[in-house]
């Protein structure tokens, strides 16, 4: 039976500093107060005023971030931490496995936006770190964003494009949704029980119990066993990767995302016809554009696809229309044209005028660009015109 990488939370009851090590003593730092320093190097050109300038922008840069408490001494964190490190073991193990290229990708982006490093972890509880993870209530990503919330954050959602797939921009998304939550709220604890409740419900918990402690409403009827649990297991997987050694975990594996180039291709145009035009693995070219969930970019505009690093020139081949050599019927001259399968819509043209105009059928043109009944072309758009594609072989994808 194959391993799942997710956990329902089910039973809930934070736990104080037994499960982060002590500090050797001979790296604390007050046990060396009054020693003698007389063997420390200074540089000669040393300015302790700039040095002191340096170090204060430093810390109130650090200082421009609001801190991200763990409530150690709620019980909810221990049960937490015992039964990820116990019955939960073998997923919660997957998950630290995966958390490298993740966390190097989510914390900058956390950090530009003045979040701290912490709710990186969020994601962990969410999916597992897991990009194509889909709840049972229709959430998707990373972040597992319901669709009107990703679409309020700027990403597309549509029948061509879910951006809830693509790690990079919904963690954007999600920096931006956590950063207006905290704002609202004051406290990451309730931005985070917002995250998974909505905040209206959040907002009404408050308002009933006149409190903005999230200890205090979860020890209500006001919020979900799931939100109650949410925030204490985030709590419990922070604790344990400040050290996950430390819990027998390990979290060595890759530490950035897989290198890719972009190539901009031309609306319509198909993964698998592409995989076959030009030997690119059709699963490498599926799993680095997981957005295009039917496999074919979106029409009406060119697209940029990610193909892997090292072979943008054969797809910009396979995707460049070729350039014939033409017949004149007027003048008898023979002329190059680099677009003679392409037609650019005009004001008033529809799709039956079109396939007229070049001598084609209808089912054909909309065959050749992927159209379907509900489609509706606009001025400007590219269509393909000819059976013949403007790439090395006939089947590459449509334009539009």
């Amino acid at each position: 039976m194959p391993q799942s990488d997710s956990l329902e939370f089910t039973a809930v009851t934070r736990s104080d500093d037994f499960f982060r090590p002590a500090l050797p003593a001979d790296v604390k730092g007050d046990s060396d107060r009054g020693a003698d320093d007389s063997s420390v190097w200074v540089p000669p050109d040393f300015d302790p005023w700039a040095y002191a300038f340096a170090e204060s922008s430093r810390l109130q840069s650090r200082a421009a971030i609001p801190r991200y408490d763990v409530a150690v001494n709620q019980q909810q964190v221990k049960f937490f931490v015992d039964r990820f490190t116990t019955s939960s073991r073998d997923v919660v193990g997957l998950w630290f496995r995966r958390s490298p290229q993740y966390l190097g990708m989510i914390r900058p982006v956390f950090r530009s936006k003045g979040l701290p490093d912490e709710l990186a972890y969020t994601a962990m509880i969410e999916s597992g770190f897991n990009p194509r993870a889909v709840s049972r209530v229709g959430a998707k990503g990373l972040w597992q964003f319901m669709a009107s919330t990703a679409r309020l954050y700027g990403l597309r959602v549509d029948r061509w494009v879910d951006e809830r797939l693509d790690p990079e921009k919904s963690t954007v998304a999600a920096a931006s949704y956590l950063r207006d939550l905290h704002t609202r709220y004051g406290s990451w604890d309730l931005a985070q029980a917002a995250y998974n409740a909505g905040a209206v419900k959040v907002d009404r918990a408050v308002r009933k119990t006149g409190s903005t402690d999230f200890w205090t409403l979860a020890g209500t009827k006001l919020l979900k066993r799931e939100t109650k649990d949410f925030v204490p297991a985030i709590q419990a997987v922070v604790v344990i990767g400040r050290d996950p050694s430390l819990y027998g975990f390990e979290s060595n594996g890759p530490t950035t995302l897989p290198e890719f180039d972009h190539v901009t291709v031309p609306p319509g145009t198909d993964l698998q016809k592409l995989s076959g035009t030009t030997g690119i693995s059709y699963q490498a070219l599926r799993s680095l554009n997981p957005t295009l969930i039917r496999g074919i970019t979106p029409p009406g505009k060119a697209w940029d696809v990610r193909v892997p690093s090292g072979t943008r020139e054969t797809v910009l081949a396979a995707v460049t229309p070729r350039k014939k050599v033409v017949q004149s019927s007027s003048t008898g001259r023979r002329s190059v044209s680099g677009d003679l399968d392409v037609h650019i819509v005009r004001p008033r043209d529809t799709v039956a005028s079109i396939a007229k105009q070049h001598g084609v059928s209808v089912g054909n043109v909309v065959r050749w660009n992927n159209l379907e009944s509900g489609d509706s072309i606009r001025p400007g758009d590219r269509l393909r015109v000819t059976a013949q594609s403007p790439s090395a072989e006939p089947a590459q994808g449509g334009f539009r």
